[in-house]
């Protein structure tokens, strides 16, 4: 038996890299809808970071929906 240490690095290497990349688009999304909160509580308006949370959220759901899409296509 081999075992392919380069290839257990990259696959760590990318899985680290899509995690927290996921997790970034999350908060960031959180971070838009917590200033649409502040934004309403004061009374002005926050479209753009409504905006910005809603396309964080759709790229979370993109990213997501390709990797399902790799583990079934691979199946």
């Amino acid at each position: 038996m081999n075992i392919d240490w380069a290839a257990i690095g990259s696959v760590f290497g990318v899985s680290l890299v899509a995690t927290v990349g996921l997790v970034t688009l999350f908060t960031l999304g959180i971070k838009g809808l917590s200033a649409r909160e502040r934004a309403t509580a004061q009374g002005s308006s926050a479209a753009l970071a409504v905006t910005a949370a809603y396309l964080s959220f759709a790229a979370c759901a993109a990213a997501v929906a390709y990797g399902i899409h790799l583990i079934v296509a691979k199946a």
